[in-house]
């Protein structure tokens, strides 16, 4: 069945938006947060074009108590299906993953946003006895590499919790899905200056976002091709891997 309330973080671009525009329809309630006012508008509004009742909150996902109150506030109105965890950062391009406050700034957003949204939804849909939760995680989170330590540290936290979170769930009638994407076309990827293989456009991305979770799939990871490559990466014994590491670019 195709959730009919649907959570998303992170909406004002990049896949968040894009999910917002492929579950946008008649007869679909969507919850649409960011921090940037005039982007979350404008995929509001396209939304709202394709018959969808549309709220938005700008909310910044580090707030513990505000994405509570929030989430809290919506689930007694409209019984939430689904919540998808998005908002997340990577960092600039000036001191990516090595100066103290950028490193912690990812930190706060990527693992605490994640935590400040999964939590109080795992609480409303466990009473429920239902629901769907989907963490973004990345294909990054398989192999640690000096390029990009903390946003790959973050993606791998949540992408492990995540995993946890479904088996310890799933008796409780709540479903729990990671999502591992590679190179999606967005406000992050932008800002790389290196090739980035089998790059792919969000739209594409938030399809198969869409077909597995409505598959259930525990961890819905793409394109096929990178994902064995990562898992193979992962498998590489220590001193191999951190030999091949050094040949991948780094932010710039």
């Amino acid at each position: 069945m195709k959730p009919k309330s649907i959570l998303i973080t992170g909406a004002s671009s990049g896949i968040g938006a894009a999910l917002a525009l492929e579950y946008a329809d008649k007869g679909i309630f969507l919850a649409l947060s960011a921090r940037n006012l005039d982007r979350l508008n404008f995929i509001a509004n396209n939304c709202r074009k394709m018959g969808a009742f549309v709220e938005i909150k700008i909310l910044d996902v580090t707030k513990g108590k505000a994405m509570t109150e929030w989430i809290s506030e919506i689930d007694k109105r409209v019984c939430l299906d689904l919540v998808i965890a998005n908002a997340g950062i990577a960092g600039n391009r000036f001191d990516y993953g090595q100066a103290i406050n950028s490193t912690r700034m990812i930190f706060n957003t990527n693992i605490e946003g994640v935590l400040n949204t999964v939590i109080p939804a795992l609480n409303c849909m466990e009473k429920q006895g239902s629901g769907q939760i989907a963490i973004m995680s990345s294909l990054a989170s398989f192999r640690g590499f000096s390029g990009a330590p903390s946003y790959i540290a973050t993606k791998a936290a949540v992408r492990i919790w995540g995993e946890g979170l479904r088996e310890r769930y799933k008796e409780k009638g709540v479903k729990v899905s990671v999502i591992c994407p590679g190179f999606v076309k967005s406000r992050i990827t932008e800002k790389n200056l290196f090739w980035m293989p089998l790059l792919m456009s969000s739209e594409k991305a938030a399809k198969i976002i869409c077909r597995g979770l409505h598959k259930n799939y525990p961890r819905i990871a793409f394109p096929r091709r990178m994902y064995f490559i990562a898992l193979a990466f992962s498998l590489l014994p220590t001193f191999l891997a951190n030999l091949l590491t050094t040949k991948i670019p780094q932010k710039e």
